[in-house]
């Protein structure tokens, strides 16, 4: 019997996210609880999922105020550590007039980055079912080499690993240290969630299906999910490729959480079906609840706090279909 379904390792900070102007012209940004491991959680735990997170948040008051959100969603806080010397990490987003993001980080350095191997708690990963991570706990050696025992342990045990390289830039010295840590967790996951862009400047391929084909040639990955945006997404498994339209929606009012939601309502599929004999009809499933989740969480402003309810996925997809909802 595992304790956990999911734990997490890597970032937990604030997105402060665009909230229009105010009265004297200034922009106004709202805190929102974030970073991508979290979210993925958080979408888990409304699923019923048992999880919880490694890391590392400054003794600051976003800190404090962070600790205090995972633990009211009932994310397992044990392994979250306070750091004395370093301040929370900070997120700034901004969306331009196409809806694109971006990001200004203040991480020099973030406490999630302080995070250091003779810190994470073995025994937590042993009794979990999978291991999450991402690339934002790889862009520093301290908290690389921390990723990599966390990575080790959960190997080493049978756990599944589920990878999103999330790549942000502007926070890797070279982009070429950055391929080098994605390749690096290539080599160990089970499940993937790539976007299309990080598709392309991964393998060099504008063709989707080619750029897949040559992550699965090399790394061996059972399950590939490829995140297209308004496009949907698409789930790649042995032979099987399935597509799935995405759930467009006019009250839209940001993107940031939507990647996480939908690799978070994946893994739920994964952990309900396992991995060893899924059927077209399943994934299909899988990416459709998904992407009704992703488009639910942007309309909503933030994401780790306010992730959809089943219910309210449920809802989406049968008001979708009756106005005419396909497939692909």
């Amino acid at each position: 019997m595992k304790k956990y379904d999911v734990i997490a390792l890597g970032e937990l900070l604030i997105d402060f996210t665009d909230s229009g102007i105010s009265a004297q012209g200034n922009t106004l940004f709202e805190a929102n609880p974030g970073g991508a491991p979290c979210n993925v959680l958080a979408m888990l735990n409304k699923l019923g999922h048992k999880t919880a997170f490694v890391g590392k948040v400054g003794t600051d008051i976003f800190g404090i105020h962070l600790k205090k959100m995972l633990e009211e969603i009932h994310i397992d806080t044990t392994n979250l550590l306070m750091d004395k010397d370093a301040r929370t990490t900070l997120a700034f987003v901004q969306n331009d007039e196409t809806g694109e993001r971006s990001f200004s980080f203040y991480r020099n350095p973030g406490a999630d980055m302080m995070l250091r191997a003779e810190e994470v708690n073995e025994e937590m990963i042993k009794v979990s079912k999978m291991f999450h991570f991402g690339t934002l706990s790889m862009t520093h050696d301290t908290v690389r080499e921390a990723t990599r025992k966390a990575l080790n342990v959960a190997k080493e045990n049978g756990l599944l690993i589920s990878f999103d390289p999330n790549l942000r830039e502007s926070l890797w010295d070279t982009l070429e240290n950055a391929r080098k840590q994605v390749e690096y967790g290539l080599g160990f996951c089970d499940v993937l969630k790539i976007s299309d862009n990080e598709l392309q400047w991964f393998t060099g391929e504008d063709d989707y299906d080619k750029g897949i084909q040559k992550l699965k040639d090399r790394y061996n990955i059972p399950l590939i999910l490829l995140s297209l945006g308004r496009n949907g997404s698409r789930a790649y498994y042995g032979d099987i490729c399935v597509e799935a339209a995405a759930f467009v929606r006019e009250d839209t009012v940001e993107t940031t959480g939507a990647g996480d939601t939908f690799f978070g309502s994946c893994l739920h599929f994964v952990l309900e079906k396992g991995l060893g004999n899924l059927q077209e009809k399943d994934l299909q499933e899988m990416i459709i609840f998904a992407n009704a989740a992703a488009s639910i969480i942007t309309t909503r402003k933030g994401a780790l706090m306010v992730m959809p309810s089943i219910e309210d996925i449920r809802n989406l997809k049968e008001g979708a279909k009756k106005h005419g909802y396909r497939n692909q």
